[in-house]
Formats: C-alpha cells, sequence, structure tokens
C-alpha cells in the first residue's frame, strides 16, 4: 500500500478544528495506506516549552489519537523524538536546503512577526525537520492543509536538489492527499479566525475534553448576528460566524451546509445552538470516554507509543543508513 504520514504537534488535548481538519480525516487512511503518524515534540520546542508539560500534553495528544480512532495495530503511532533518523535526516537536509528557499516561508514569517531577531532558529529551519519526518519513511503521500503546502512544495525541492547532487534516484515525489473537503472549524468569538489553542480566550474553542455543560455554554456564547440562519448557502455572504456554526453540525453529522440549511434554515440561533450543542456533545462523548481510560494508564499508553517507535525506527533507519553512505559519511561499524 501507498505509505503515508503526517504528524501533529504536542499542544494538550487537541480542538474541534484539530479533529474535524485533521486528526478525524486519518483514520480511514489506516484501511487503504500503510499510516505512519507521529506526535512531533521536535518541533513543539521550536518555541520554549515547560519540561513537565511537554511531557504532559505529548501523552494527552496521543491518548486522544488512540481515542479518535487511531489503532495502535492498524498504523504506526510514536513520538518523533523516540526516533532518532528524524533528527539526523534534518541536519543533512540543513546542508542542502538553500536560504532563499527558507527565506520564502511564509508560516515563520507570520509566526516570528517583527521579532525574526529573537526567535530561534530551529523556527527558521523548521520545515527542513518536516521535510525529514516525511522523507525518513518515503512516504508518498502526506494529507496536509493550506498552511503546510508551502513546506510541502520545500520537501520536494530537498529531495530533487539531494537527488541531483549525488546523482541518484532515492528520495521521492511526495503529494499532497486530498481527502475532500477538510472541514475548516473557526474561532467561535470571531468567524474569521481559525479555532485555535493560540488564542487566548477559551471561550474561542471547544476543546475535546470540555465537559457537557462547558460545551453547551461556549456555543451559547457563541458570536452570531441578529439575522435567521439562511435557507441557501449564497445566504452566507458577509455571515461568517453563521457559516461556521452550520459546517461544524454539518462535520460533526456527516452531511453538507445544504442539508442542515434544508432543516434549519429560517430559524433562529438560540434554537439552532441547542441542537449544535447536543451533537457536540453525543458525538464527543465516547471519544471523551476512551480518553479518561487511556490517560488513568499512562504506563499502558507509554509502552504503545515505544512499539510505535520501534516499528517506525525498522522503517527509517535503513533509509537514513543509505542516506549516509550517499553522502559519504564512514561507516561507524
Amino acid at each position: 500500500m501507498t505509505r503515508v504520514f503526517s504528524g501533529i504537534q504536542p499542544s494538550g488535548v487537541p480542538t474541534l478544528g484539530n479533529y474535524l481538519g485533521a486528526i478525524r480525516n486519518w483514520v480511514p487512511l489506516q484501511d487503504t495506506h500503510e499510516a505512519i503518524y507521529c506526535v512531533v515534540d521536535l518541533h513543539a520546542i521550536t518555541q520554549w516549552q515547560d519540561p513537565a508539560d511537554l511531557r504532559r500534553q505529548t501523552r494527552e495528544m496521543a491518548a486522544t489519537l488512540i481515542a479518535c480512532g487511531l489503532d495502535p495495530k492498524r498504523c504506526v503511532l510514536f513520538v518523533q523524538s523516540h526516533v532518532r533518523a528524524h533528527a539526523e535526516l534534518a541536519w543533512i537536509f540543513n546542508c542542502v536546503a538553500r536560504l532563499g528557499w527558507l527565506n520564502r516561508m511564509t508560516q515563520f514569517k507570520d509566526k516570528a512577526g517583527k521579532n525574526q531577531e529573537a526567535v530561534s532558529s530551529g523556527l527558521y529551519v523548521y520545515p527542513n525537520l518536516m521535510a525529514a519526518d516525511i522523507h525518513a519513511y518515503h512516504a508518498t503521500k502526506v494529507p496536509v492543509g493550506e498552511d503546510q503546502k508551502q513546506h510541502l512544495e520545500l520537501a520536494n525541492d530537498i529531495a530533487q536538489k539531494f537527488n541531483h547532487d549525488y546523482g541518484v534516484d532515492f528520495f521521492p515525489n511526495i503529494d499532497p492527499l486530498i481527502q475532500g473537503v477538510a472541514a475548516r472549524v473557526m474561532s467561535l468569538r470571531d468567524g474569521t479566525k481559525k479555532m485555535s489553542k493560540s488564542d487566548p480566550s477559551d471561550q474561542s474553542r471547544i476543546n475535546l475534553n470540555d465537559d457537557p455543560d462547558t460545551i453547551a455554554q461556549k456555543i451559547k456564547r457563541a458570536k452570531t448576528d441578529p439575522e435567521p440562519l439562511p435557507e441557501h448557502m449564497a445566504g452566507f455572504e458577509g455571515r461568517p460566524e453563521a457559516r461556521n456554526l452550520v459546517g461544524i453540525l454539518a462535520a460533526i453529522t456527516d452531511t453538507l451546509p445544504e442539508n442542515v440549511l434544508r432543516e434549519h434554515g429560517g430559524q433562529g440561533f438560540g434554537a439552532f445552538k441547542t441542537v449544535l450543542a447536543d451533537a457536540l456533545i453525543a458525538h464527543l462523548a465516547p471519544i471523551q470516554a476512551e480518553l479518561k481510560r487511556l490517560l488513568e494508564d499512562p504506563g499502558a499508553l507509554d509502552a504503545a507509543l515505544r512499539t510505535g517507535a520501534d516499528q517506525a525506527s525498522a522503517i527509517a533507519e535503513p533509509i537514513v543508513a543509505k542516506t549516509r553512505d550517499i553522502v559519504g559519511f564512514l561507516p561507524a561499524k
């Protein structure tokens, strides 16, 4: 089967946006692809992390991935720092990638802002590590969002330059994996911004471990406008919050926004928010129960991640060993 790779930062328990926009879409790939997923803790330290928080959030993210449907028996699931191939190949790619390529990466500019001289060099070369994450497994498909497509193009540029410089055909081309229209979940306080854990207001997001009362309150307080729900998609023009809430209900009930409008168009937001909150609570309940069970047994969770790391290393180490040979490193043994 085609090998697919994806990773997610250890930001603790993810948001509804992470779940609907990415995690949920990874689950069916376990049956159609050779699926490799990791919690990218090396990426996380491009910005300072409290060590205790990093450990806790890494476990929480791994547990959430399993609770959402990733099965360690059907995919390779591990923590990035447990597989040394990532860091080693990233250094080699640091020496292949050109500064001009990295200077064009818009995500660095967005994250660094006006403080570019003070941020870590790791944040600057982050895309090279992302390229290494994928190429260490010769993965050829990656499910990516719009904000990562530029990094995927860079990963292909690095592979092509490596192959050209050393006269080999070793690293394959990577294609973005398109899985239909991914849900783009926006902030509950501002429908023009993505739902994010970095938003200072917890009211802006649904966390996957929010209890039913919290979910209901957050949906009740979600920003809307005075008009009733539109009856047709064209009615969303200039109404980002209405579009967002309808999109969430559509995604959580596996239907289309058009179908939601057929049922609820013309209603006021009060009644609609009750329907939405009830649907979210019901959908997230089994995920939350499994997450709680997993976090109550960290030893078993850590053991599953170690097994995943062994599986990942068995794939990546021969590829990185061949890379060392191509580059000309003297064998250690």
